[in-house]
């Protein structure tokens, strides 16, 4: 007979909580359930494997527990009675009555995203698999409908019907593998009606174009006329400022306070990564700095206005305004390039291509890995290959140039 108990999972929330689970094993194997509810570790009686009196809701949480032991132990009696087969997998899909409705799964995956406060992702993903459930036309659709001829029709719609990139149409593809991954993990559907792999869908990143700036191309930009305190000049100052910092992303632009500008260094934790990263101020951002500063109440004041009077703990609300600002400043970016006869989109994005276009091979890889804080080196060559065309033209020359 599989035992049931309750354990308190190991990983913590953004706010140091801890979930509760229940915990089946079988023949030495495991599977897990979360309860949904989070407390804090010195709330948990490892021995009792119980809520601890200290917590608020211990009794309504321990009552709870029971209610889902006890339920999950008929369910395991009814399996023994209708002669069903008791691994893992089984049992799991038996006690949370999960059926392969793929809808149902993607919505448990984007509350995961949410819990997570992975807000932009969650907002890329969540329209992606409304527009796959459009396109099906039903609320619910089974994991074992989704098939290779069903996928490619799904992607010929995305191409031809809704003008998507291939890099795009791929992300849309990758949510759609996750999600049956899962549900495969899960013993929610059986991994042989698996639409992915080799002779079946693929999925792979087309090479995508990275187009920089040019040094003359910043110098205009830099030349141009802006009237102060105006949506362009305001806009030229935030491209400017990613720029000169190697290209730092937007979010991290954004939400740079006065206090990280410590002796002459920009001292900071990426948004990405939650790396610390430490950057030489140069002159030409101290230009730009001084025309902020009269606005500055406190050194915790962030240096650009987007994310002024939003509650930097709530990461829904900055992630929204930092999405909603990012647009807009593209839409001066826009106009900027317009007066600069500049023939390329300019975007904050395109700031660190062209870091990227203007550095070429003037520094050593292992700086740029450095500046573009990048995880491996081996990103770092692959970006930085966009950019350095060098040895190749050399190349071209020394065989024609007859």
């Amino acid at each position: 007979m599989p035992t049931i108990c309750a354990i308190l999972r190991k990983k913590a929330n953004k706010q140091g909580q801890y979930p509760i689970y229940l915990r089946i094993t079988n023949n030495r194997k495991s599977t897990f359930i979360n309860l949904e509810h989070y407390i804090d570790k010195k709330d948990w009686d490892e021995k009792t494997k119980r809520v601890k009196k200290s917590h608020p809701n211990s009794k309504r949480l321990n009552h709870l527990i029971d209610k889902k032991i006890a339920e999950a132990g008929a369910k395991l009696i009814d399996m023994d009675i209708g002669g069903q087969t008791k691994d893992v997998k089984a049992i799991r899909k038996k006690l949370t009555n999960a059926d392969s409705d793929f809808f149902s799964l993607a919505k448990d995956y984007l509350n995961n995203l949410e819990q997570h406060g992975k807000f932009n992702q969650l907002n890329a993903d969540k329209p992606r698999i409304n527009y796959f459930k459009s396109f099906l036309n039903c609320e619910k659709f089974s994991l074992e409908q989704i098939t290779v001829p069903l996928l490619k029709s799904f992607q010929n719609h995305l191409l031809l019907e809704k003008k998507l990139s291939e890099r795009t149409i791929t992300n849309y593809l990758i949510i759609i593998r996750t999600i049956y991954n899962s549900a495969i993990r899960d013993g929610i559907v059986d991994g042989k009606h698996y639409p992915f792999g080799r002779n079946k869908i693929q999925i792979k990143f087309p090479e995508t174009q990275k187009v920089g700036l040019t040094e003359e191309e910043v110098k205009k930009i830099e030349a141009l006329d802006l009237e102060i305190g105006s949506q362009e000049w305001h806009s030229r100052n935030v491209w400017l400022f990613s720029f000169y910092l190697a290209g730092i992303r937007v979010a991290d632009v954004l939400k740079t306070k006065w206090s990280e500008i410590q002796d002459g260094r920009l001292e900071y934790r990426m948004n990405k990564n939650q790396k610390l990263v430490s950057l030489k101020i140069p002159d030409k951002i101290l230009i730009i700095l001084a025309h902020y500063e009269k606005n500055k109440t406190s050194k915790n004041d962030y240096i650009f206005p987007e994310l002024k009077g939003i509650d930097e703990k709530n990461k829904k609300a900055i992630t929204s305004a930092t999405s909603n600002a990012d647009k807009t400043l593209n839409k001066y970016l826009k106009r900027i390039a317009e007066k600069a006869k500049i023939d390329k989109k300019i975007t904050m994005h395109i700031s660190r291509h062209t870091f990227g276009n203007i550095s070429g091979d003037k520094i050593s890889i292992q700086m740029l890995q450095k500046l573009y804080r990048h995880s491996s080196i081996t990103t770092t060559v692959n970006y930085q290959s966009n950019f350095i065309h060098k040895d190749m033209d050399e190349a071209l020359d020394n065989v024609i140039g007859f």
